[in-house]
């Protein structure tokens, strides 16, 4: 097993463990070299994967996502999150017009409004409408779907080994972690690093998270020594840049610029603040 496990976000349900290594160990170990550290050997990093798990049943590798529009966007978690988006991409991004008041009341046309201002986002371009629908259903279904949830945590639970000290998570990838670390304090990982999170959202994913026992959400997650968050000023999904008003001062936090992708992996792996906490995490092992 490995002494990294990483853990990925949404909208990866045609991709795979092994596509995700080959795409994730190169920008890696690009940021450790930014770092001035030393290259990250192919076995020390093992993906989470769990993608698959939202895929559509009988599909085959030729077929895109299904056909989804604004009428599937269902109300609740799955519209209101998209209105959230909709005002960040608004604050960071001139060319979205903002919601206005009526809209922030969820009027009807709501959704279809969102969709058409988020369409000119740069965020969001090259994105398809249907791919926008399924990854807020895949959010909806992995926060509020007890065994959808207990399925992604297992495949994590499934790659953790005794020598396992770092998880590097992204986006929706970073929930998993931290209610994976809150939920198994007994794991040796010591370090944890989250990319492009989400998990600063209060009233849609904060207060969601699954912290057993007498726990609460935005408590420190399980045996975890240092904590490292980044996020791009452009990312829509790490809506809460600064996770610290949340999760305590302990959370170390960089802000960084991934250009247009603000939201992408690999651009933020191979940053080297991602390199430097991957270094500090493998040094206090």
């Amino acid at each position: 097993m490995a002494r990294l496990v990483s853990v990925h976000g949404i909208g990866q349900q045609y991709a795979g463990e092994r596509q995700l290594h080959a795409a994730w160990h190169p920008a890696l170990t690009d940021g450790l070299t930014r770092a001035g550290a030393p290259p990250l050997p192919v076995s020390d990093l093992e993906c989470a994967f769990y993608g698959d798990l939202f895929r559509t049943a009988g599909r085959t590798l030729a077929v895109q996502d299904p056909p989804l529009d604004a009428s599937d966007i269902a109300e609740g978690l799955e519209s209101d999150l998209l209105l959230a988006l909709w005002v960040e991409a608004a604050r960071t991004d001139e060319a979205v017009l903002p919601p206005d008041a009526r809209t922030l009341a969820r009027t009807p046309g709501t959704v279809q409004r969102a969709l058409n201002a988020l369409s000119r986002s740069r965020f969001f371009a090259g994105v398809a409408l249907r791919t926008l629908v399924a990854d807020l259903k895949q959010v909806r279904a992995y926060l509020t779907d007890p065994v959808v949830h207990a399925a992604v945590q297992q495949r994590l639970a499934d790659r953790i080994a005794p020598d396992t000290r770092v998880l590097v998570a992204h986006s929706l990838g970073t929930v998993v972690a931290y209610e994976a670390l809150c939920a198994h304090p007994e794991w040796p990982v010591r370090t944890l690093v989250t990319l492009g999170s989400p998990l600063g959202i209060r009233n849609l994913v904060f207060e969601r998270l699954r912290v057993p026992g007498d726990g609460k959400p935005g408590d420190w997650p399980g045996s975890v020594e240092q904590w490292t968050n980044i996020a791009d000023e452009g990312d829509v999904v790490a809506l809460q840049k600064d996770l610290r008003p949340l999760f305590g001062p302990r959370v170390e936090g960089h802000l960084v610029r991934n250009g247009a992708r603000a939201h992408d992996a690999t651009r933020y792996l191979n940053t080297p603040q991602a390199g430097r906490a991957v270094t500090d995490g493998q040094q206090s092992a």
